[in-house]
């Protein structure tokens, strides 16, 4: 079934408008009809079950039929920290991210970064960014939009990742504490409190370094290892948030 996302004046007490783009891809694209339903979501984990009642030249209408909280969000709120990697392979790693359950995305600038940042191109590739969110979003379902944010550097990111309730630097160099650790430690977390944030860091084609490790740990972070392979940077993310989802959402 067709997904949308709508801001929440779309939304009336029993009719929803769509506009722009998304009336353009339900009357052009998908040619769908009066009488036929698509899901609606309101970005903040409430999905509407819709029937499509009028197609007039500058909107679409649909019936609210059913509200139901969204069933494809997870219990907890991971945000990720992505160092920098080359070419496009952040936009990858966004577009898996979101399909495994990540809140928002924030790349940040490290020491071994070959890319970097370019404050001249900040507002555009992160506008361009957040619509790759969207449309991951709307593929897997999701019932918000995660957010990708500006780019940080380190110590920026570093700070934000250490308000978290569970921060994990994953660490190539780190040889005594597993992943498996860091997972009983967020199973803990998520029995005592609700929605907890965990905050994930990943470094770039070139890891982190030793002094930003230390930084990490002095910082509170928990420095983890993800096994004898070392995987890409733009493996890392997806392997993490899929180990959160099958340990904490499957019960």
């Amino acid at each position: 079934m067709p997904r949308f996302f709508v801001d929440a004046e779309q939304i009336g007490s029993d009719t929803v408008v769509l506009t722009g783009d998304d009336a353009h891809h339900l009357s052009r694209s998908l040619r769908m009809a009066t009488g036929e339903q698509i899901t609606v979501c309101d970005g903040a984990g409430t999905d509407l079950l819709c029937e499509l009642s009028a197609f007039l030249p500058d909107r679409v209408e649909a019936k609210i039929l059913e509200r139901r909280p969204s069933s494809a969000e997870p219990p907890y709120r991971v945000m990720l920290y992505q160092a920098l990697p080359k070419g496009d392979k952040f936009d990858s790693i966004i577009q898996k991210a979101v399909e495994c359950g990540v809140w928002s995305v924030t790349p940040f600038e490290s020491e071994r970064c070959i890319a970097r940042l370019r404050e001249e191109d900040q507002a555009k590739k992160t506008a361009r960014r957040n619509r790759i969110a969207l449309e991951a979003a709307k593929q897997c379902g999701r019932g918000i939009i995660p957010q990708v944010k500006a780019g940080l550097s380190f110590r920026e990111a570093l700070q934000q990742a250490a308000e978290a309730d569970l921060g994990l630097f994953c660490y190539e160099g780190e040889r005594t504490r597993s992943l498996a650790h860091a997972l009983q430690k967020a199973s803990e977390l998520l029995r005592g409190k609700k929605s907890p944030v965990i905050s994930v860091m990943v470094g770039s084609e070139g890891g982190f370094s030793e002094a930003e490790a230390r930084a990490a740990t002095d910082a509170g972070l928990l420095s983890v290892g993800l096994g004898p392979r070392i995987l890409r940077t733009e493996t890392v993310a997806a392997v993490v948030l899929g180990c959160l989802s099958f340990s904490l959402e499957q019960s």
